[in-house]
């Protein structure tokens, strides 16, 4: 294929269309993600819900291609990790009381530099972790899969927004009129929030996770809360208050202790092969078997522009942006080059785990900062800001260009297309938790708050100090031997971490799905083959459609009733 008709093939699929559609929904997406992750401490992955939906309107108005539609998705599916970056990281800032010094304008430029690191080293790193090593992407996979699997229609459109209305009706009678409880069957155990948890959107969190992973997750609550608090409580072996601050500690080491194992099993023996990718990547040598061109150049127009070249361009104007932040320049040159190596290392976890601990990795970066230079606690969670968020987004890079690479994408369509809603989620991100943070107040951040926010509660642990270091040293080597064996390390130390009415709640949204699969296998045990599949693969879709509706449609109406309090609270 010569240059011209490569570039008409990639602008055939980055469309004019799929970039209004895939910019409306990167809004909206970018939104509810920010409020999940805020909200509940957890943010699925939204790649196959936005590869439904850029399908089905794509197709309302005419034909459309896998390719387009895969390329709309990766715009719209992109704000939701630079989202999390943020709100796994920012609000621990607000919960140590600098408040004042961290605002929207500080929140866009950790949000667009981030954006940046990510973009760029994505482009580096594609050849070696799609093409070379080919690694799993269990959810970029899964996103191609779907794409082919659906015939996007009416059905699909009925069950989306039909499970978002709903569940957005019941956020307003909850939230906005008090009309229904927020918590049920609540039970006054000293030391542990024990109840449900009155959110549709827990429970799709839980349903769509599912399987054995909440099991861990579960089991993680039941340790922490009953093991823990209440029998070593009643044992004498502690007070109340001191078992939770163990309890916060140890699931701190186990999310830590996880993310070190995956960089010291994962990635460092994987660290030759990645450099000798990377160099192949910068220099323009070797043949990209998918056609994928965004490793070896960028392309903007008809310009092209050597991908090393434009990195030092983008590391330099972003180690400027971190000195506006109030960074030394060492400091600032130290956090980009550690940010392209995090995100190396978010690459290879997402393609053999399809976990991305994007604030373990900010974290890292913040500790290595602090060993060696004297920087003010509040920009800290900059650092781990910016290293949050070009991890978040490395994740979702990687997970479309293996999407693509399956169904012969163009990866600088995508490329293009995660640079526009990259940036677009950067100023949304922003924005939606400062209306957040003006309408609720800084206090309703942090674990039994208004806002749980436990990753960004565990980033401001570790900035102000952390309650039982022997917990957290315990945690650290549980997490490590545990990951090492492979056991999901993460998931357990999430539900050590978390409210237990969280987990609970997740934990039955899971059961749910357990029970739903039973049922439809014991319906169509008796049918042929062909069809009993025919039927698994459409149950399989619509739970996996009406689950995400259900989270986006409590997500979103739970922003616009933050904003209206903002906008009524600025006309009073």
């Amino acid at each position: 294929m010569d240059k011209t008709s490569g570039r008409a093939s990639w602008r055939g699929q980055l469309t004019a269309r799929g970039v209004v559609i895939g910019c409306i929904g990167c809004v909206i997406i970018t939104a509810s993600s920010a409020y999940t992750a805020l909200k509940l401490g957890a943010l699925p992955w939204p790649i196959v819900f936005a590869a439904i939906v850029s399908l089905f309107f794509l197709k309302l108005l005419g034909n459309a291609s896998l390719n387009e539609a895969n390329v709309t998705h990766t715009i719209m599916s992109a704000g939701a990790m630079v989202a999390g970056g943020l709100a796994f990281t920012i609000p621990g800032a607000w919960m140590l009381g600098y408040a004042d010094e961290v605002g929207f304008a500080q929140m866009l430029v950790v949000a667009l530099a981030g954006t940046g690191l990510g973009l760029v080293a994505t482009a580096i790193i594609h050849r070696h972790f799609i093409v070379d090593t080919n690694l799993e992407f269990p959810m970029g996979a899964s996103a191609a899969q779907t794409l082919r699997a659906t015939e996007a229609g009416g059905k699909t459109g009925r069950r989306l927004f039909a499970s978002m209305g709903l569940a957005g009706v019941y956020a307003v009678l909850r939230d906005a009129l008090g009309a229904v409880p927020t918590m049920l069957a609540a039970l006054p155990i000293p030391g542990v929030s024990f109840g449900i948890y009155n959110s549709p959107m827990m429970l799709s969190v839980g349903f769509l996770v599912g399987g054995v992973a909440v099991a861990w997750w579960f089991a993680g609550a039941l340790l922490a809360n009953f093991g823990i608090v209440v029998a070593g409580s009643a044992a004498g072996l502690w007070a109340v208050d001191a078992a939770q601050g163990i309890v916060k500690s140890l699931g701190m080491g186990l999310m830590m202790g996880a993310g070190l194992a995956v960089v010291a099993k994962d990635i460092v023996p994987q660290l030759a092969d990645i450099v000798r990718g990377v160099r192949g990547a910068g220099n323009g040598t070797g043949s990209d078997s998918d056609g994928a061109g965004a490793a070896e150049s960028l392309v903007t127009g008809s310009v092209h522009t050597d991908a090393g070249t434009f990195a030092v361009i983008v590391a330099a104007i972003v180690v400027l942006m971190c000195m506006g932040l109030g960074l030394p320049p060492v400091v600032s040159v130290a956090v980009v080059l550690l940010a392209f190596v995090t995100t190396a290392m978010s690459a290879q976890s997402c393609g053999q785990t399809g976990i991305d601990p994007m604030e373990i990795f900010g974290l890292i970066v913040l500790l290595l900062v602090s060993a060696f230079a004297q920087v003010r606690k509040v920009q800290l969670f900059f650092i781990a800001g910016v290293v949050a968020v070009a991890c978040g987004l490395a994740g979702d890079v990687m997970n479309d260009f293996k999407a693509g690479s399956i169904l012969g994408t163009d990866s600088r369509a995508q490329w293009l297309g995660q640079a526009i809603g990259g940036v677009l989620g950067a100023v949304v991100s922003a924005a939606v938790m400062m209306a957040l943070v003006e309408a609720y107040g800084p206090d309703a951040f942090g674990l039994g708050k208004e806002f749980v926010s436990a990753q960004a509660s565990v980033v401001a642990t570790m900035v102000s100090g952390i309650p039982s270091v022997p917990a957290f040293v315990i945690g650290l080597a549980a997490g490590i031997a545990l990951y090492w064996a492979g056991l999901p390390a993460m998931m357990l130390g999430l539900g050590v971490y978390l409210p237990f009415y969280m987990s609970f709640t997740a934990a039955l949204g899971a059961a749910l799905k357990w029970a739903i699969d039973r049922v439809r296998a014991s319906r169509t045990a008796s049918l042929p083959a062909d069809e009993r599949a025919a039927r698994d693969a459409d149950g399989q879709e619509a739970g996996v459609v009406i689950a995400s509706g259900v989270l986006g449609g409590e997500s979103i109406v739970g922003v616009i009733i933050a904003m209206v309090s903002v906008i009524a609270g600025l006309a009073a």
